[in-house]
């Protein structure tokens, strides 16, 4: 494709991205005009907040490799992302790729041990927008085999999109519905540590309650066994009886139902928020 051709369909897909900010169609618009730009597979918008576990906001991951892109990364994973930590931690950039972030010392971190090695990505970028409140928007974009790992010019070409993209996310977060659907409103940090210590309490065993908190504070099997002094398989065996007890599938699905009962919380006046929000009308 030639570079006017390029341009031209960047301005045709970027407008079509301003023109559905605010609504559910944004995010799809956005990663279409990417995606016309440069090769990627698995776009996914993560919603990152300091003392909250990450949203999935969209994807485009197909059904058979959901578990081990998601599932796998909320169950603590996260906690050791490169992105997460430099989207927490004042970031300067707009654009970060794994492989800079990371040096050569990806291989050697647990995060890839644990996670990173079986999602079966060559390369990895992400476009980010920092937002009020300490929280922030990427878009995550990664490379598989068959489409090797993002060429000089395919990250520069990248790079070029990083202010546009990086605007537009933070402008469709200011609109009221994704706002009062998505973010935590800054100033309510005790509120959020009262839920990580109430939620589920009404339904679970203290030992199970234990082990709950460990995981929505984002701690792996791992560290959650040591901290509690139990075997790893004794450890499962409760998150097991947790997502049973709780009507839940998936890590995804324990942290939105955590996310949602939040609202709860000042009619729970101290006791567990979910068991106002699972109350009948």
């Amino acid at each position: 494709m030639s570079e006017i051709k390029r341009l031209s369909q960047w301005n045709r897909d970027l407008s079509a991205a301003i023109s559905s900010l605010g609504t559910d169609d944004f995010f799809p618009a956005l990663i279409s005009a990417v995606q016309g730009q440069v090769l990627i597979n698995y776009p996914q918008i993560w919603l990152y907040h300091p003392d909250l576990p990450p949203r999935l906001l969209y994807h485009n991951i197909p059904a058979a490799a959901y578990s081990a892109q998601v599932d796998m990364y909320l169950e603590g994973p996260y906690r050791e992302d490169p992105f997460f930590r430099a989207s927490m931690n004042s970031p300067k950039s707009r654009i970060y790729r794994l492989s800079r972030l990371t040096g050569d010392a990806l291989e050697e971190s647990s995060y890839y041990t644990d996670y990173y090695a079986d999602t079966g990505t060559v390369d990895e970028a992400i476009f980010l927008a920092r937002l009020d409140g300490g929280n922030a928007i990427n878009l995550s974009m990664m490379r598989l085999p068959a489409s090797g790992p993002f060429s000089d010019d395919e990250y520069e070409r990248l790079y070029v999109l990083a202010d546009a993209v990086s605007e537009l996310m933070v402008s469709h977060s200011r609109f009221d519905n994704f706002a009062i659907s998505n973010l935590i409103q800054p100033g309510i940090d005790h509120q959020i540590d009262l839920a990580f210590r109430t939620f589920g309490s009404s339904v679970l065993s203290p030992r199970e309650k234990h082990v709950l908190e460990l995981m929505l504070r984002g701690y792996s099997t791992e560290v959650s066994a040591t901290r509690l002094d139990i075997a790893r398989e004794t450890l499962r065996r409760h998150r097991k009886n947790i997502y049973r007890k709780l009507d839940v599938s998936s890590q995804t699905d324990l942290f939105a139902l955590f996310i949602n009962s939040m609202s709860c919380l000042g009619e729970a006046a101290g006791g567990d928020p979910l068991s106002i929000y699972m109350a009948p009308a």
